[in-house]
């Protein structure tokens, strides 16, 4: 709106005054009436004052020093956005800065202007137990954060120490995902900077659990890689590994995707078996006293006796896509795995 006026009927309103209570080289004074002869307009002349108390410190700086005063104007009013001015005013009451918190906020115990929430130590905060200035959330510490208990600004998410991060428990600034450590990572759980993927730790790695710095690929160890399964650098294919001790003309990625590794992936992590009375020594007799209730007891098995018992209860064709593993020799295959093998 453009100094559009209003009836003469009285409106309710607040000003604020420097510390002495001028305004604008004004002497004003609580309790008494003030009245100009002119025809009011915004910004130029007449008495100035705001229907809304947060709105008069679009004007004054939010200084528990000053002064603010709940005011009535009666004569003619002109209204420009926020702020309006009046040719007759009259200064109600002062009211307290405790007071005016509660009247510029929507909560309790904020400091500040503006807030929907409690505890909050800025202005314009949603939530409660923020720090700052425009946060959407709680317990934030700083600035536009959207989330809880980030530390920093412009952050969307939670627990974020940075700015301008985007998910949860980035530690770092202008992150996209979880977890990260570094700056502009886009993914989850990297360690550096500019990496795109998941559990990256250096810099620049395009890919998924590289080590090392500006790979393309996924699981390198080095620098400059352009392929996958790498330790070095400025390799551009994947390299064929060993087995059994012996050069292979596998691949990790032939491997991976192999029948026997599916088949090994199932072997148990843990594992048990029922004994019973006859068949327990007395050792185990003197270890679980309850076989004479139960009748037995069930044992545990260690990691070999897992292996051994999950080997023994495959079927044959199962057993020789095992041992078709390229350089198969079961004796390393018993060190390693701890089944010995028909």
């Amino acid at each position: 709106m453009s100094n559009n006026v209003t009836n003469h009927e009285p409106v309710h309103g607040f000003k604020v005054f420097n510390p002495d209570w001028t305004c604008r080289n004004f002497q004003y004074e609580v309790g008494k009436t003030f009245e100009e002869d002119v025809n009011p307009s915004c910004c130029d002349r007449g008495f100035h004052f705001c229907e809304k108390a947060a709105d008069c410190f679009n004007y004054y700086k939010f200084d528990s020093n000053n002064k603010v005063a709940e005011v009535i104007a009666y004569g003619e009013v002109r209204t420009d956005g926020d702020k309006s001015c009046t040719n007759k005013i009259h200064i109600v009451r002062e009211i307290p800065w405790m007071e005016l918190l509660t009247i510029v906020n929507t909560g309790k115990d904020n400091t500040g202007l503006g807030n929907t929430g409690d505890m909050n130590a800025g202005d314009c905060n949603t939530g409660s137990r923020n720090t700052g200035n425009r946060n959407t959330g709680n317990r934030n510490t700083g600035s536009r954060n959207t989330g809880d208990r980030n530390t920093g600004d412009r952050n969307t998410g939670d627990y974020n120490t940075g700015d301008m991060n985007t998910g949860d428990w980035n530690n770092g600034n202008c992150n996209i995902g979880d977890c990260n450590t570094g700056s502009r990572n886009i993914g989850d759980w990297n360690t550096g900077s500019c990496n795109v993927g998941e559990c990256n730790t250096g810099s620049g790695n395009t890919g998924d659990r590289n080590t090392g710095n500006m790979n393309s690929g996924s699981f390198n160890t080095g620098d400059f890689n352009n392929s996958s399964f790498n330790a070095g650098c400025f390799n551009v294919k994947e390299h064929k590994i060993m087995l059994f001790d012996k050069p292979s003309d596998m691949t990790y990625q032939d491997w991976l995707d192999s029948k026997a590794r599916e088949l090994l992936r199932q072997i148990p992590k843990s594992a048990a078996e029922w004994v019973n009375t006859d068949d327990m020594t007395d050792e185990e007799k003197v270890a679980h006293s309850t076989y004479k209730t139960t009748g037995g007891y069930l044992k545990e098995l260690d990691k070999s006796e897992c292996c051994q018992m999950w080997w023994d209860s495959l079927d044959i064709d199962d057993k020789e896509i095992i041992k078709a593993i390229p350089n198969f020799d079961p004796d390393i295959f018993y060190e390693c795995a701890g089944i010995k093998v028909d």
